[in-house]
């Protein structure tokens, strides 16, 4: 995680400026014009759809929470900042826009979109700083059981939110469902941190 309040700050405006142009589409779509070049599921879900897609989140924060505390790994928790706590809010616009929006292989059926969903996360799980660091000392290889569960979770929650855009109970496949439940998770994370000290400095 950057702690670059400069680099943060352009990476919140991105997100935003994302965020418009995706809820732009959605509402050409529902004005009868829809655009041609449209971000993927620029379209209206169900609240239903929301609802299970956030429950689901939580859930499997709740899992990982208990579980790091099971595993006695909470310690081992990175520190995060106000400004970076702020940044994950609206980062889900621009994560779920390119792994639950572009990473995806639809129209092929459903065991080749469920193979590329699983082969994404695995992706969407290695991205983050895990199992692995880069500071100037350069890169590093880190092994650590809490490298590897919380690497674990997050191909989990992956998998998830593929369900929240390709299943059945979000019949448009819309992609807002699934931006929600993530900023949601990441208030949670944001929650927990605060809660058990992990939360310091502006930036």
């Amino acid at each position: 995680m950057t702690n670059d309040p400069l680099l943060l700050l352009l990476m919140f405006a991105g997100a935003l400026f994302i965020a418009k142009l995706w809820w732009g589409d959605l509402k050409n779509a529902e004005a009868g014009q829809p655009n041609p070049r449209a971000f993927p599921g620029a379209v209206r879900p169900t609240r239903a759809a929301v609802l299970i897609a956030t429950i689901g989140a939580l859930v499997l924060l709740a899992v990982e929470t208990i579980g790091e505390n099971a595993l006695g790994l909470t310690a081992e928790q990175s520190t995060m900042t106000w400004l970076f706590g702020l940044y994950t809010l609206v980062a889900p616009m621009l994560e779920e826009l390119i792994f639950r929006g572009y990473l995806v292989v639809e129209n092929r059926g459903r065991a080749t979109l469920r193979a590329a969903a699983i082969g994404a996360s695995l992706v969407f799980a290695l991205i983050h700083p895990f199992l692995w660091s880069w500071d100037d000392n350069g890169f590093a290889i880190v092994w650590s059981a809490k490298g590897v569960f919380s690497t674990a979770m997050a191909f989990s929650f992956s998998l998830w939110m593929y369900v929240s855009r390709f299943a059945a109970w979000n019949a448009n496949r819309s992609l807002l469902p699934c931006v929600i439940a993530h900023a949601a998770k990441n208030l949670g994370v944001f929650g927990i941190k605060y809660a058990q000290g992990f939360v310091g400095g502006l930036w």
